[in-house]
């Protein structure tokens, strides 16, 4: 089964066995919503431990989450730099022209005329759309953002990405 990250426990919070997660989600209330179910990674571990969400709410830009069955900050000490990942399976589908950051990782990018220009490296998340860095064979990277006028065609079972190479956009 493949795990999805979706938040870095980062310490405790308080004594009453919340803890910070720092949301590495686009659904953060979604995945934490009470009654959910996530796997905890711990440092080291090779299984999640499965955790129940008992109660979410936000401070500051941190997450704070309990877990049913971890009432206090000794239950959930040993949690500390652990990860929070959910099953491919509980993945939801995503509205058109939306995709998960990896279905785009690794898909091969080419212009309208068939050139390749390289692979998806990376997803950088700006702001207002996100960028793509795209790593050639050989040569420099390029980042090429996720907007209408380039990227004309994704396509998630055959991962390859076609893009109108505006003028400017590769140098």
């Amino acid at each position: 089964m493949e795990w999805f990250n979706v938040g870095k426990i980062v310490n405790t919070h308080g004594i009453r066995g919340e803890v910070r997660v720092m949301s590495r989600t686009d659904f953060p209330e979604e995945r934490f919503a009470i009654g959910n179910k996530l796997g905890l990674f711990t440092v080291g571990a090779k299984k999640p431990i499965m955790v129940k969400v008992a109660s979410h709410r936000t401070h500051k830009n941190f997450n704070l989450l309990s877990f049913e069955g971890y009432p206090t900050i000794n239950d959930v000490e040993a949690f500390k730099e652990g990860y929070l990942k959910i099953a491919e399976h509980d993945l939801g589908d995503l509205e058109e022209d939306a995709f998960y950051h990896h279905e785009i990782l690794g898909c091969q990018v080419v212009s309208v005329e068939g050139e390749e220009i390289g692979k998806v490296t990376e997803i950088l998340e700006t702001g207002a759309n996100d960028v793509w860095e795209v790593t050639p064979v050989s040569g420099k990277k390029h980042y090429i953002p996720y907007i209408e006028d380039v990227v004309k065609e994704v396509d998630i079972d055959e991962k390859k990405i076609t893009i109108d190479v505006l003028d400017g956009l590769l140098s």
